[in-house]
Formats: structure tokens, C-alpha cells, sequence
């Protein structure tokens, strides 16, 4: 169950790492001061990444508990 721990936490850190991409990446659009419907089409793959960097993190929270609790 330690490799269920390990692959868990890597999932976390991964999903971690996107969202500061995320961030990294928001704010570079907002100094960019684009127009809106280019900025807004930008958003939305932010939002997509977003979404998908939550839902990897929380997926690799859940094994790591479970991986704990199966030891």
C-alpha cells in the first residue's frame, strides 16, 4: 500500500503544479491587457485546466488516504 501512498501524493503535487500554472498564466494575460473576447477565449482554457488541476489533486488526496487507511 506504500506504492498507492507514493502515486497519490505524485498525483497531488502534479495537480498542485498545474494550478500554479494557472495562476502564473492569469496573470500574465491580465498584464497582457487584451482585448475581451480574446481574453475571455484565453480564460476558458485556464478554467478547463483549472478544473482538471482540482480534480488530479483531489484524486491523489483520496489515494494517499486510502492508502493510509489499507496499511
Amino acid at each position: 500500500m506504500a506504492a498507492l501512498v507514493w502515486i497519490g501524493a505524485a498525483l497531488s503535487l502534479g495537480g498542485v503544479a498545474a494550478l500554479v500554472w494557472c495562476i502564473i498564466y492569469v496573470v500574465g494575460l491580465r498584464r497582457a491587457q487584451l482585448d475581451e473576447a480574446t481574453m475571455r477565449a484565453r480564460m476558458q482554457k485556464a478554467v478547463l485546466v483549472n478544473f482538471a488541476a482540482l480534480a488530479i489533486s483531489t484524486l491523489g488526496l483520496m489515494m494517499v488516504v486510502a492508502g493510509l487507511f489499507l496499511r
